[in-house]
């Protein structure tokens, strides 16, 4: 019988996540709406689907860790006309989607009790991934007032000059929907380059922009490039969330140690996900186009019921989600959600899953059909107006 002195003091810490009981609830009640998985509702498009089939027919091998040839020279290409970024196939690592690249990363740069700044509310994965590897999470507090833009005053009252090693960026960003502008990434730049930080840039949202906005990627601006590990995936782009593709870009030296750490951890990526992102790489932007188009939509619609309701909700100008405020009906948004869920039959994510400037929030997606939204809106409305 196992017992807590058979399980690492390291895995009894990890901080306590909802998302699994979330999807357990989603999974076992078909009357549930939900808001909540960060997953495209969309098919992988339909030409990548062909070429997989085709893929299939054929027997595949193990591909060398740090990723097929062929599919990182057609990253480097990427990088440089999406991104660019200037960069060669030996400074790119693929690895089962960005979540490992970021945590093979850490393995990398950071020894026990060392510290990474992490903007809160950000993305759920990261608190636990430096936990894993005995390192210390500092967060930097992000506010609504501010656009949930970084400010880099915060970020610099934060950095402990001995123990502050990483800096993960994460734009356009989940839970917020922000996409920090060139501006803060050049003020960014010069703080990680005075107190020797290395960037981790999560660009997991880069094409899912609305309205103006743009991406930058701060390993393009000038100087930045020995300093900055660029993450990116094939999840949202390409609605490829289940075979497991995603990379990182960055110095050679680091890639070569990282790789280490990947090798143990996977080996590699799925030899047959890497062909298929070989294809994805070159097909026409029209199939991501046309999920954007379908997401602002649905932006346009969940937003404005939102604010309506009482749950003020900043614009999002990139991923697929909406961060809106309940202290006008709770001020514990884990208890909040679950009554959301067990009354009114929406599931939606508490704002401390995204860290402790997360309280008083939910995440609701959009990247549920359109006729569903509606629906759950409705369901809303009658919980809320009954509260």
């Amino acid at each position: 019988m196992v017992h807590d002195n058979h399980i690492s003091e390291r895995d009894l810490q990890l901080p306590h996540v909802e998302f699994p009981e979330i999807s357990r609830r989603i999974a076992n009640d078909k009357n549930i709406i939900s808001l909540g998985p960060g997953e495209p509702d969309f098919s992988t498009p339909k030409p990548l689907l062909a070429y997989g089939r085709k893929v299939f027919d054929k027997s595949t091998h193990y591909s060398e860790p740090q990723g097929m040839l062929s599919l990182r020279e057609a990253i480097v290409k990427k990088l440089e006309r999406e991104n660019n970024i200037k960069t060669d196939a030996e400074n790119i690592i693929v690895t089962c989607g960005s979540q490992e690249a970021i945590f093979s990363a850490l393995l990398t740069a950071l020894d026990p009790t060392e510290q990474a700044l992490v903007p809160s509310p950000g993305y759920a994965g990261y608190v636990p991934a430096i936990d894993l590897v005995s390192a210390t999470p500092v967060f930097v507090p992000l506010k609504e007032e501010d656009g949930w833009e970084l400010n880099p005053d915060v970020l610099k009252r934060h950095i402990d000059k001995r123990k502050s090693k990483v800096l993960i960026l994460n734009s356009p960003g989940n839970p917020t929907g922000n996409a920090l502008s060139r501006k803060i990434l050049e003020e960014v730049s010069d703080i990680a380059v005075e107190n020797d930080l290395l960037i981790f840039s999560d660009e997991a949202y880069e094409h899912i922009l609305y309205d103006d906005a743009k991406h930058i990627s701060i390993g393009s601006l000038n100087g930045m490039s020995d300093r900055v590990l660029t993450f990116q995936t094939f999840s949202k782009s390409y609605a490829m969330c289940g075979f497991r593709l995603g990379y990182c870009a960055g110095p050679k030296k680091f890639i070569s140690e990282m790789n280490k750490d990947h090798h143990y951890i996977t080996l590699g990526a799925p030899t047959i996900s890497q062909m298929m992102g070989v294809k994805a790489l070159s097909l026409d932007k029209k199939y991501i186009n046309s999920m954007v188009r379908e997401y602002k939509r649905r932006r346009d619609l969940i937003v404005p019921r939102l604010n309506d309701m009482g749950m003020p909700t900043t614009i999002p100008k990139g991923a697929f989600y909406t961060f809106s405020d309940i202290s006008a009906y709770s001020k514990n948004s884990s208890s909040f959600s679950h009554k959301l869920m067990n009354e009114a039959k929406v599931a939606v994510i508490p704002g401390t899953e995204f860290g402790p400037f997360g309280e008083g929030y939910i995440r609701c997606s959009f990247a549920t059909a359109y006729n569903k939204i509606e629906i759950a809106l409705e369901r809303m409305e009658k919980f809320l107006k009954n509260k």
